[in-house]
């Protein structure tokens, strides 16, 4: 019967230290590729950040890593990488302050980064915010299921894990989960729109108590394992904040675009205003501001006047009316549950702007 010695983080990262990156020839940790290390019940977790791309290389890499954890006394060890993006000109994209600031894009000197494509997926469009409670998963779902009206394929991604709130505001009851095999999973569908979501797995009672690695691991999956089929936009929900899912995502696929959602008053346009750094930094384009729960509470035109501070679009501003909240509630949309509600003729007008910058 095997034994393994009970294995701690420090252990994990001592053993680390004698596995070489392949090509700068140096030791994983001193070149700071070890991002997180998880460990679960002797099982270990690690998520490093690469610079390499041939696939050989990265895969001895991981055996190497791996040989090293188990002969430390971990029972298992599971890798996940995540690219480290270059540029010809010597410094990171983040660092370059040459770019302007229309275009992150124009600095001649930066690489285009290699992305993994989902397969079918024409647009991947990121919804985001730099604070919660500004009703961002009520715009992510609006927006979807608008461009659904419009005549596009449409899927929806919940990427907030720890508070997914995409199954509710379907209306897909809980207990129903995806279908598939260890290979595809197959999205559930509600309103004509693909979704893939934590909340489908999880215990809704039970709050999801993930580090790092688990947290990129099912960011991964829903990204290249979900079957999504031909779509013409895979709307990302994103959790709040400018942290890891949001770099992992930037890195792991190639986004068409950033929708930023913000409320009018001051507190949330100084987070706003994070998120949008944050997109420009990772070269990421921003199709616009939405401006939530404008009105007498909140105010309005914060979102607007910030969208001209920073010459990007402003695609419109949505009430704080009781009949948003009674339809994501419901399960219904407004979009779906009144379509005609001067409310979702905004959520339209969002859509097809949204769709235009992205023909």
């Amino acid at each position: 019967m095997t034994t393994f010695n009970k294995i701690t983080r420090e252990k994990v990262l001592e053993c680390l230290k004698q596995v070489q990156e392949p090509v700068l020839k140096e030791d994983i940790v001193s070149l700071g590729l070890v991002r997180e290390i998880e460990i679960d019940k002797n099982h270990a977790f690690l998520h490093l950040e690469s610079s390499v791309e041939d696939p050989c290389l990265l895969e001895k890499l991981r055996l190497a890593i791996v040989q090293a954890v188990k002969e430390a006394g971990a029972s298992g060890c599971e890798v996940h990488f995540s690219g480290k993006p270059k540029a010809k000109c010597g410094v990171s994209a983040s660092a370059c302050e040459d770019v302007d600031i229309k275009s992150p894009r124009a600095c001649p000197g930066h690489e285009a980064r290699a992305f993994q494509r989902i397969p079918g997926v024409k647009h991947v469009v990121a919804v985001a915010s730099g604070k919660g409670g500004v009703g961002k998963s009520t715009v992510a779902v609006n927006l979807a299921l608008a461009l659904k009206q419009l005549g596009a394929k449409v899927g929806l991604m919940d990427a907030d894990i720890y508070g997914p709130n995409i199954p509710i505001m379907l209306g897909i009851p809980p207990g129903k989960r995806p279908e598939g095999n260890v290979e595809k999973i197959v999205p559930l569908e509600a309103h004509g729109v693909k979704a893939i979501s934590i909340g489908f797995f999880a215990n809704p009672e039970q709050p999801v108590i993930w580090r790092g690695p688990l947290l990129h691991k099912t960011l991964e999956q829903f990204l290249h394992r979900v079957d999504w089929g031909e779509l013409d936009y895979l709307v990302v929900d994103l959790p709040p904040g400018t942290g890891d899912v949001q770099l992992s995502l930037s890195q792991w696929v190639s986004l068409s675009g950033a929708v930023v959602v913000s409320t009018p008053q001051e507190v949330a346009l100084t987070d706003v205003r994070k998120a949008v750094n944050m997109f420009r930094q990772l070269e990421v384009r921003i199709l616009g501001v939405v401006e939530n729960m404008t009105g007498p509470v909140f105010g309005k035109g914060g979102g607007e006047k910030m969208a001209g501070v920073f010459q990007i679009p402003f695609l419109g501003d949505i009430p704080l009316e009781a009949q948003v909240r009674e339809c994501g509630d419901s399960g219904l949309p407004v979009v779906v549950g009144h379509p005609k509600s001067p409310i979702s003729e905004r959520f339209m007008k969002i859509a097809e702007a949204v769709r235009k910058a992205l023909q």
